[in-house]
């Protein structure tokens, strides 16, 4: 989705400036008016900030970063310290340059009257609407210390389940890049070498290892040009995912691939439920923790999963009944929600949800990585075998038809 710069006006003659996520520059505008303010200025923003879990932060910001400040700034407000002394304290000991300067600035506004939840909201490309929301919450409910704590919980777990992934990712790409790296040195080093040699013979040589030398040929004089076509294929198809069309078939597609589809769905529904909990514990009224929930799923198809079960809950429905008609959550997180309804502890079924779901992505992680070792020592063999078994094939038949005679 689109993220959009813009300076704005409000009544008072007070300057606001951020970035925030729209569909469209219409839907920016429309988002911008509701807030009552005068706009002096919007656009798209460059690419560059990074978005991790509805978190946006500048590049050299680290999630990690966030999750100690959102920890320390809780403790120091539980022990009673005032907020501006607090983020006096947290700005002199953040080492991040960027982050001391963004905190420096939330302390001045702080300081000159502005709340916590306003001073934040200056940053969005650092502090998202689920961010802000929820200390504005904590604000009104006299509960900042809790809600912060949160916050950094909820930002602990979305790291963690991050590292989890990459980690079980790591070892399957090396490998891959490696056997990339060994089948393109033997077709554009080792087997033309072959091929001087199998011309000397003068024979007809087997079709596999036909087609490979003619192969090899082609990467040889070719190469550069492979390299240019793959680079401008690789920068259409971003041009295309970065529009609303191809962002929504890019999203689809991960929810429905073969095994990786089945874990993507898994974390989606997980953050889902996680998020939603956290901002409904920390008193965020139903329909903007849903709209928050929605903007921050990070999967377009969930997205407007999210936004049409808003519309019916706006309507007076129940969040579970829309959540069915959606297709996209599975049954027993439908059940559950209504359970969770009818007994006023939605908050606390939806955390269960979760940690589920959290469990789940735990274990489909390490199926995933035990289920990927044997496929790619299969490839290897399959690759790298096959080219070696090609090359050598005329050298086994001159030997047979030697033997013979």
């Amino acid at each position: 989705m689109p993220t959009y710069k813009y300076l704005a006006k409000e009544k008072t003659g007070k300057t606001l400036k951020g970035v925030f996520e729209a569909a469209s520059k219409e839907e920016a505008v429309e988002m911008l008016r509701k807030k009552d303010v005068v706009i002096v200025s919007l656009e798209e923003a460059k690419k560059g900030a990074s978005s991790i879990s509805g978190f946006k932060f500048n590049k050299g910001i680290k999630l990690d970063e966030l999750v100690i400040f959102s920890r320390q700034l809780a403790t120091m407000v539980d022990a009673g310290i005032p907020i501006v002394n607090a983020l006096d304290i947290l700005g002199e000991q953040i080492e991040n340059v960027s982050f001391k300067q963004v905190i420096s600035k939330i302390r001045d506004d702080v300081e000159t009257g502005s709340s916590l939840s306003e001073a934040f909201a200056k940053h969005a490309n650092i502090f998202s609407d689920l961010f802000i929301n929820m200390v504005r919450a904590g604000e009104s409910s006299g509960m900042l210390d809790e809600i912060l704590d949160r916050v950094a919980m909820y930002l602990e777990k979305t790291s963690s389940l991050q590292k989890k992934i990459k980690s079980a990712l790591v070892y399957p790409v090396a490998v891959v890049i490696m056997a990339l790296g060994i089948t393109a040195f033997l077709m554009l080093n080792v087997i033309p070498v072959f091929k001087d040699i199998y011309e000397g013979f003068g024979a007809t040589l087997p079709t596999p290892t036909a087609v490979l030398l003619a192969i090899s040929d082609f990467m040889r004089h070719y190469f550069y040009v492979a390299i240019v076509f793959a680079v401008a294929a690789g920068f259409a198809i971003l041009r295309y995912i970065k529009t609303d069309k191809g962002g929504l078939a890019l999203d689809r597609l991960k929810l429905n691939m073969p095994i990786f589809g089945v874990l993507a769905k898994k974390i989606a529904v997980g953050k889902f439920t996680r998020t939603l909990s956290t901002l409904i514990r920390s008193g965020v009224p139903i329909l903007d923790s849903l709209d928050i929930v929605g903007k921050t799923a990070g999967n377009r198809v969930i997205e407007i999963a999210v936004e049409s079960v808003r519309q019916n809950v706006k309507e007076g429905e129940a969040i579970s009944e829309p959540l069915a008609k959606s297709g996209v959550f599975p049954p027993m997180v439908v059940r559950m929600v209504s359970v969770g309804e009818q007994t006023g502890e939605l908050e606390k079924m939806l955390t269960k949800i979760a940690d589920f779901y959290d469990d789940q992505v735990d274990a489909a992680v390490s199926g995933l990585t035990s289920l990927i070792e044997p496929l790619i020592i299969a490839f290897l063999g399959i690759v790298v075998g096959g080219i070696v078994i090609c090359m050598f094939l005329p050298i086994l038949k001159i030997t047979s038809v030697v033997g013979a005679g």
